[in-house]
């Protein structure tokens, strides 16, 4: 029962993921206008609104104009809720996995941004700052069992400090500034701040940790790019969707990371 509720949740999320990723960059609201065919104009009905299931029996088409739609919303809904339903697999039920979802809501609008448009924008960032600052602080005595039902909980979060989530500011933002510094320009300047915004979430041990990830994938996913001849050496590519699949592994799995990569010195 908890697996689906979290599971339509994720789909409910990445249905208002879909409207974020789309209007953001194109500077509209995200609450108004309602939801409407991209094409024609009309206002989507609750039913046009059904995750997933809207598609298919749609067809993949506006009710209204019978224009094709991309089955890229369906797929974000499902990645949404695959990834909330894999991250409450490892996590639990608990106020740690809330913190966990706010979090991997902003990193996917993060990253579809960046990978559409080649930008991490601020007004995404100030929020995610601001939310991850406010979860450490507010949340910082905060152990206690709550009762649901038949369902039991801590809401421990594992919060962070002040001086913790400062220094995981500049060490991250410090570090991608130095690089494009020295690389001339080589490291975006969206890329910096989101590098900043992750050490107020993850503290500064587990913010290196993440850019050292990204700077793996990133490596690796380039070649591959450059080898297949997808992606040329003048091409750009965005390192934002890097750090933010870095960001969710460390999330979930820093601790663990950093206790064999101990065990091997």
């Amino acid at each position: 029962m908890d697996f689906a509720f979290i599971f339509i949740l994720g789909l409910l999320i990445g249905s208002f993921l879909n409207v974020c990723i789309y209007r953001l960059p194109q500077n509209e609201s995200i609450v108004f206008p309602p939801s409407h065919c991209m094409s024609c104009g009309n206002e989507l009905k609750v039913l046009d609104l059904v995750p997933v299931l809207s598609y298919f029996v749609l067809q993949g088409k506006c009710r209204f104009c019978k224009t094709s739609i991309s089955p890229r919303y369906a797929g974000m809904e499902l990645l949404t809720g695959f990834l909330f339903l894999f991250t409450y697999s490892q996590i639990g039920l608990g106020l740690q996995l809330l913190k966990a979802l706010i979090f991997i809501s902003f990193l996917v609008v993060i990253t579809f941004i960046d990978y559409d448009h080649q930008l991490i924008l601020d007004k995404v960032l100030l929020p995610m700052g601001i939310v991850g600052v406010l979860i450490n602080l507010l949340f910082e005595y905060s152990d206690f069992i709550v009762t649901l039902g038949s369902l039991s909980f801590s809401l421990l979060v594992n919060p962070l400090d002040w001086l913790s989530m400062g220094i995981g500011f500049f060490v991250g933002g410090g570090l991608l500034f130095i690089i494009a510094m020295v690389s001339g320009g080589g490291m975006g300047g969206g890329d910096i701040k989101f590098a900043a915004v992750l050490g107020l979430w993850l503290g500064w041990q587990m913010n290196l940790l993440v850019l050292m990830l990204a700077f793996i994938l990133g490596g690796i996913v380039g070649v591959l790019l450059i080898a297949t001849r997808i992606k040329s050496r003048k091409d750009y590519i965005p390192f934002g969707p890097f750090i933010a699949i870095s960001a969710w592994i460390v999330y979930i799995y820093g601790i663990e990371i950093l206790q064999w990569y101990f065990s091997l010195t």
